[in-house]
């Protein structure tokens, strides 16, 4: 191995914790609620919906957020903003929330820091906007660790297209077959990533998994 590509959101940055967090802090500010686990939990679903059809193609990334509040608000019975400019002052409230909360996982650092020792490459691949997920490498303490950041903006593919993984592997440098990928999601981070030519590891919090371990194992 010459280098190693992470995803970004719920394997090196504590994705959920932060915006759970936010949740519970920004739905009482504008008179939502009360909020529930279950709540909680249905956010998510509404965000993967509306952001997989941003990756699709089929929303604008300001149409996905709008998305989420059009399909969440009425869940905990406040009413839906009539006009765009409505949604997005909403939802600032929510991003500017959500930035207060951004944290990296206990094992990021180090396991970046075992990559370095290793003498690897070290990139990010993430399907999201530039400028967000490049701000949470700032915030969480991470940038300076990491070579190269590919965003499915920049790129203009997503994960699991095999483009993501073949120019982010260009761009570190090196080839498909000497780059390990590590992330959280099963098809995006693993299964894509081996169709590429990586090698790919999942990173299975649930079962107790870090990121140190799976960088140590190759």
């Amino acid at each position: 191995m010459k280098a190693v590509v992470f995803d970004l959101d719920d394997t090196l940055f504590d994705h959920s914790s932060s915006v759970a967090a936010t949740l519970r802090a920004w739905v009482p500010s504008f008179g939502g609620g009360p909020l529930t686990d279950e709540l909680v939990a249905q956010w998510f679903v509404v965000e993967h919906r509306n952001f997989e059809l941003w990756l699709a193609g089929k929303l604008s990334h300001q149409d996905q957020r709008r998305g989420r509040l059009r399909d969440f608000l009425p869940l905990i019975g406040y009413p839906v903003p009539a006009t765009d400019a409505g949604l997005d002052e909403l939802f600032t409230g929510f991003l500017d929330r959500y930035s207060q909360n951004w944290a990296a996982f206990p094992d990021a650092l180090p396991a970046l820091e075992v990559a370095k020792s290793n003498g690897w490459r070290i990139g990010v691949l993430t399907n999201g906007i530039t400028q967000q997920q490049n701000a949470k490498l700032a915030a969480i303490g991470l940038a300076d660790h990491i070579d190269v950041v590919s965003t499915s903006e920049g790129l203009g593919f997503s994960k699991p297209a095999p483009q993501s993984y073949l120019l982010t592997c260009q761009a570190l440098g090196v080839s498909p077959a000497e780059t390990l990928m590590i992330g959280d999601n099963l098809d995006k981070d693993v299964l894509g990533a081996r169709a590429a030519g990586l090698t790919a590891e999942h990173l299975d919090r649930a079962a107790g998994v870090t990121l140190a371990q799976l960088v140590r194992a190759v």
